[in-house]
């Protein structure tokens, strides 16, 4: 070999390892092949790398030559690298591109999607109302003691609730216990674990020997309230139910008809404007209205100041302390909010029925 190509600084040996590496980068195809060939033409043993560790052995007149010399070929080199590099990246986006191209045109089977059921979905909007205000949610068991049911809330053993014909008793019959009626007995474990003030709001399932019909179920769902404290009154019942009435019906009036319950004495019934009519078909036969039956007024639920007697069986002082509860069906409520005809939609479990209503619950 001659001296002068053994020479790592030598012109012609220069300018051979400038055109390998130019070809080497022009050769690669991908990324991987190209920092092969980047390691080989400018990594530490690279002959341009070499080159320049030898210029420090040469005399001093012929260094400055000889580094700009080596100076110029590995710029020209890093310039041909990255112009590859570019086209090298640019290519494997384009065939990445194409590789991952999707057909928005091609028919698709999808799956059918689900959604809260709609009783849920306004379950947990009702709680909401009453929790915004400060109240507890309370829950309690579906299967309860027959004493908590009826007796600690003033039904007394000859109600004609208590029949069979009502209620669902649990097996042996001996042990006292039956599926909740109402979720009153939660407002009562309330009172008789924690003393007042108690504000507390009780959603939940409820079991009745009732018909399977358009109007009624034998498994529905209620919402009650309790309120027990110092001072509290039919105003300040009056005050929450209108409260509740417009954030579940928008801008509607209400009113109360007195009644009887055994847990609440006064005791009232709470209707609603109807949301219809607005009152315009009563008596008149031109524009009947069959939401209300041209009565004007919808039938909501039940409520009345605490009977002083529930007070006492649960531990409470009626000396001391006074209160007000609420019921109203979720079912019903659903019902009237968004003009359900059919009760049995509700438990059916078709999907398109949650789809449809649920937006409307929330």
């Amino acid at each position: 070999m001659p001296a002068e190509d053994a020479n790592p600084l030598a012109p012609e040996r220069v300018a051979r390892a400038v055109e390998e590496a130019c070809q080497a980068f022009a050769d690669a195809r991908t990324a991987a092949e190209l920092k092969e060939a980047r390691i080989a033409h400018t990594g530490d043993r690279s002959p341009l790398a070499l080159a320049n560790r030898a210029i420090g052995t040469l005399p001093g007149p012929e260094r400055k030559d000889a580094g700009q010399r080596i100076g110029r070929a590995r710029a020209q080199v890093a310039q041909a690298l990255s112009a590859r590099e570019q086209e090298v990246v640019a290519a494997e986006l384009e065939a990445r591109l194409v590789a991952e191209t999707v057909d928005v045109t091609v028919p698709v089977a999808s799956a059918p999607v689900g959604a809260v059921h709609p009783i849920t979905a306004l379950m947990d909007q009702m709680c909401d109302v009453f929790v915004g205000m400060g109240w507890e949610v309370a829950e309690g068991p579906e299967l309860e003691a027959e004493w908590l049911n009826f007796d600690a809330l003033n039904l007394g053993p000859d109600h004609p609730a208590r029949s069979t014909a009502d209620t669902l008793f649990v097996d042996p019959v001996d042990h006292q216990t039956v599926m909740r009626t109402h979720t009153s007995p939660v407002q009562a474990r309330t009172l008789l674990t924690r003393r007042p003030p108690v504000y507390v709001v009780c959603p939940g399932k409820v079991y009745r020997a009732d018909e399977f019909d358009p109007t009624h179920l034998p498994v529905f769902h209620q919402i009650e309230g309790l309120v027990v404290d110092k001072g509290i009154t039919m105003a300040h019942l009056r005050g929450v139910l209108d409260h509740f009435a417009r954030a579940m019906f928008g801008d509607i009036r209400t009113r109360m008809r007195p009644n009887y319950f055994p847990f609440t004495e006064p005791s009232a019934e709470v209707d609603l404007e109807c949301f219809v009519c607005h009152g315009e078909s009563v008596g008149n036969p031109d524009r009947p209205c069959r939401t209300c039956s041209s009565e004007g007024w919808i039938e909501w639920g039940g409520c009345g100041v605490v009977n002083p007697r529930v007070l006492v069986a649960c531990g409470v002082d009626p000396e001391v302390y006074s209160g007000f509860a609420f019921g109203m069906g979720i079912d019903r409520t659903l019902m009237s909010r968004n003009n359900a005809a059919d009760l049995r939609d509700m438990v059916e479990g078709d999907v398109r029925f949650s789809r449809s209503l649920v937006g409307m619950a929330r």
